[in-house]
């Protein structure tokens, strides 16, 4: 069991409908067309209840503040959503590679010392 100071793991399924659509202020049909469109993916239980994730909460956030602070329609949510992912997957490769790079930057730097001494 958890302390009361742990946080739940971001993309752990706790929330029911219910509480979600309380949290971000939609109604549960309109979070269920969501999901029917594929913009948001609850986990279901056995009983085929919709369990959503923190995660879930914030990217039908994201959605709601682009359809009604925005004006976009839910195919253009689902190319931003997209596209925004592959920009932070990039972001972090990009991270990774650069990481790397200075690693074999100091190693050689290391090298040619080496040979000059």
């Amino acid at each position: 069991m958890r302390s009361a100071d742990e946080q739940i793991p971001q993309h752990e399924p706790v929330f029911q409908i219910s509480i979600v659509s309380r949290m971000i202020g939609l109604h549960q049909q309109t979070i269920r067309s969501y999901e029917r469109v594929g913009l948001v993916k609850p986990f279901r239980t056995g009983g085929n209840t919709r369990l959503y994730s923190q995660a879930d909460v914030e990217r039908l956030r994201t959605v709601t503040r682009l359809v009604n602070d925005l004006g976009v329609n839910l195919a253009g949510v689902d190319v931003i959503i997209r596209m925004t992912r592959q920009i932070e997957e990039l972001q972090q490769q990009l991270k990774k590679v650069s990481k790397e790079l200075r690693s074999a930057e100091n190693r050689l730097e290391v090298i040619e010392k080496d040979s000059t001494s």
